[in-house]
């Protein structure tokens, strides 16, 4: 379903991981064979975000063959001075088409004043144009993305017709107190992940969906903005006819 605030984009990178966190116990780790929809979420917070709204995922579709590379590394070691030898497996060549939307966040009240779709919407598609705001990361610091605007389903991908791929029990994403309402982090499972001839349709975090499995992981408070004291936006110049037409702030 395409919504009206709906954005499209393509993130592509030399390497990326989606660390499973069974493997990370041992120090060494391994990424899934997809994206999560966590890390995705987390690309487009680096776009473009502000607490007034939530980024919500729907599709993704895996557009290069998934590969992988094994690359040694050196983990500072936490129980002794120095540091260890480990492999981590990542993806390698990378390129993931998304389509997403955004919602406001009822749990910022706060932030009511700030409900401009219009203005909200323009941002991020000239966002996703300039690259983003902040550093693309696939899944973790080390595997620089790069992002583009594009149109969700063009081009040739290398899973078209391929048919459908299980992969288990993967982590969904986490449930932050300030987007649930309630004082606590939880991770959100996700029983049945799948991909379908190269496109995979995320069951939503907001959603009750009988896919998703929650699991608390701690008690936590969502902080709160208040204006001009915490939090403020950031006024570009090349919004200008932006802002002359929402009549608003950035």
């Amino acid at each position: 379903m395409k919504h009206r605030n709906t954005v499209e984009f393509v993130v592509h990178g030399n390497y990326a991981l989606f660390s499973d966190p069974i493997t990370r116990v041992g120090g060494e780790k391994f990424s899934y064979q997809i994206p999560t929809y966590q890390s995705l979420k987390g690309i487009l917070e680096s776009v473009y975000w502000k607490p007034t709204f939530i980024w919500y995922v729907d599709e993704a579709r895996v557009m290069n063959k998934i590969q992988t590379q094994s690359k040694g590394m050196r983990p500072i070691k936490y129980s002794s001075a120095g540091n260890d030898l480990a492999y981590y497996t990542y993806l390698k060549d990378v390129c993931y088409q998304v389509r997403a939307h955004f919602e406001w966040n009822e749990n910022r009240s706060e932030l009511a004043y700030d409900r401009n779709e219009h203005k909200h919407h323009n941002i991020a598609k000239r966002m996703i144009q300039c690259g983003g705001r902040r550093d693309i990361f696939i899944g973790t610091r080390e595997c620089q993305g790069y992002v583009e605007p594009c149109v969700f389903g063009e081009g040739e991908g290398f899973y078209d017709g391929y048919g459908e791929l299980n992969f288990g029990v993967i982590v969904h994403g986490f449930d932050y107190p300030d987007e649930t309402g309630k004082e606590e982090m939880a991770v959100r499972l996700w029983q049945s992940a799948k991909m379908e001839n190269g496109y995979i349709r995320f069951p939503l975090s907001k959603d009750d969906s009988p896919e998703i499995l929650r699991r608390l992981i701690k008690p936590m408070k969502a902080k709160k903005f208040e204006d001009k004291l915490n939090f403020s936006g950031l006024n570009e110049p090349e919004f200008a006819a932006i802002l002359a037409e929402s009549g608003d702030q950035i």
